[in-house]
């Protein structure tokens, strides 16, 4: 069964804020829309699960002439906001409220957005498929019996049903990216650093970014627009000013060399995905840019990497969910040690106990060396593939963003290894911190199909410019403003 209904996605988020700031409109007029379609899309036998929770009708605030003026944007669940819950999908969490909200939250309001509610996601953002949620699955409004990918399902879910154009994710390993090709979305993971963490529930802190799902390319770019820039709240933020991202969408692929990596395009990836990108490719080759096959040959070290170095800090950063604090607590526990145990049995799922334990161990006495250091020397070689292909000329990177389409409900939850390898193409960019967007290229039996464009560091201008024009080439319109400069002009 396929579920996509709502706004038009050719008038999103932009014809919104301008229908909102001419007064056309009431201010809550589109969230109040989107309460009604996320109360019908997660209703009856077929429901897709998509919201934790929901805002009260005339909830919203913020300016009536912001870039976001009256648009209903979706919230993942590991986002803290003040009058909604914040549990990342977690029992151990279970309608608890934070004193305060997060940075992209607070700057989403003062654009004028309004939050529509909080998405369901996999347990702490540990999870590719959104099965992992300590309350219900989500389902794929393309196809209900399948995933809508993770563990930002939730968001992409939202954006995909026609709830609202915009919504907001984390990536960590691929979990904005992998679910935007899942439910045929566009979902952006900005460069690290670039969008303050603050409020952002940790998972893996040097991987975790704060990203954007859209129904459009610039659906995603206008909300990421609105929240990008320093933070002094968050010292991992960076006070790089944030370039006219909107401005550079019409910079075209005239003269764009575009990197191929054969390691992406192996026997691994879908034949059908593989035919689907590759047409893409054609396109945009027809549009002027440069197709190069490149070699980024640690690709293959990428999985083990990651799921030993996000594993080992996701064990620290949840130690603090300890029954004594805050969340969940065992109450028949008659020792401090009975209450760390009991309540950390009771609330966290399977797959968050499983990354403890690998975390854990991966930093024990005798294996720190022999696993998380290696690890992260294997880290900076990945990195320094992507800095040598850069080097040589190369503008953007493309490749498929998951080797296969959304997968059905219930395939691979007892076979995490098979469920890892869903993030195969997508880890790579949180490992170097490069930025990458994911966008519909194409369907597979119906099913959506995403390419992934890859920048350097900082350069969200020329992969948001290139995706912008594939997505024009690919829907049958002329991209506009080839002549624009690459770059976009800055603010």
């Amino acid at each position: 069964m396929t579920r996509t209904a709502g706004f038009d996605r050719h008038s999103g988020s932009r014809e919104m804020a301008r229908r909102v700031s001419v007064g056309e409109v009431e201010p809550d007029h589109f969230l109040e829309e989107a309460l009604a379609r996320a109360r019908e899309a997660d209703s009856g036998t077929d429901a897709l699960g998509i919201f934790l929770s929901l805002s009260r009708k005339g909830s919203g605030g913020g300016q009536v002439d912001g870039l976001l003026a009256g648009v209903p944007v979706a919230v993942k669940d590991n986002l803290c906001t003040r009058e909604l819950p914040t549990t990342c999908a977690s029992r151990i969490l279970e309608g608890y409220l934070s004193p305060f909200e997060a940075t992209v939250v607070r700057r989403l309001r003062e654009a004028g957005g309004r939050v529509v509610g909080k998405t369901n996601m996999d347990e702490f953002a540990m999870g590719s498929s959104t099965e992992n949620s300590g309350y219900r699955p989500t389902r794929n409004p393309r196809d209900s019996a399948r995933v809508p990918g993770g563990s930002s399902g939730g968001s992409a879910a939202a954006v995909a049903a026609g709830i609202v154009p915009c919504a907001f994710g984390s990536d960590t390993g691929g979990s904005v990216r992998q679910p935007a090709s899942f439910c045929g979305v566009v979902g952006i993971k900005p460069t690290y650093g670039r969008v303050s963490r603050y409020g952002l529930v940790a998972f893996a802190s040097s991987l975790d970014q704060v990203g954007t799902f859209g129904a459009t390319v610039e659906d995603a770019t206008r909300l990421l627009q609105a929240v990008a820039g320093h933070d002094p709240r968050d010292s991992t933020s960076s006070e790089r000013a944030v370039p006219d991202w909107l401005g550079a969408l019409d910079s075209g692929v005239e003269g764009l060399t575009v990197g191929v990596p054969e390691e992406y395009f192996t026997d691994e990836l879908d034949s059908e995905v593989d035919r689907v990108c590759r047409e893409a490719l054609e396109r945009l080759r027809e549009a002027g840019a440069r197709i190069r096959e490149i070699s980024l040959p640690h690709t293959r070290y990428a999985v083990p990497t990651y799921y030993i170095l996000a594993p080992a800090e996701a064990s620290s950063n949840l130690a603090r969910y300890d029954g004594v604090r805050y969340g969940v607590r065992a109450p028949e526990a008659e020792s401090i040690e009975g209450v760390y145990e009991e309540s950390r049995t009771r609330g966290f799922g399977e797959e968050v106990v499983r990354r403890i334990m690998l975390g854990t161990f991966a930093l024990s006495a005798g294996y720190y060396d022999a696993y998380y250091g290696r690890a992260q020397k294997v880290r900076s070689l990945i990195a320094g593939d992507f800095e040598r292909v850069w080097e040589a000329g190369v503008d953007v990177v493309f490749t498929p963003t998951s080797p296969t389409p959304a997968f059905r409900l219930g395939e691979r939850t007892r076979d995490p290894v098979s469920m890892y390898l869903s993030d195969i193409y997508t880890v790579t960019a949180n490992l170097a911190g490069i930025p990458g967007i994911s966008l519909p290229v194409g369907a597979v039996e119906g099913l959506p199909v995403g390419g992934q464009f890859l920048a350097p560091m900082w350069e969200e201008a020329r992969m948001l410019g290139a995706a912008h024009t594939l997505e024009a080439l690919l829907e049958g319109t002329p991209p506009r403003g080839n002549e624009a400069g690459r770059n976009g002009g800055g603010r």
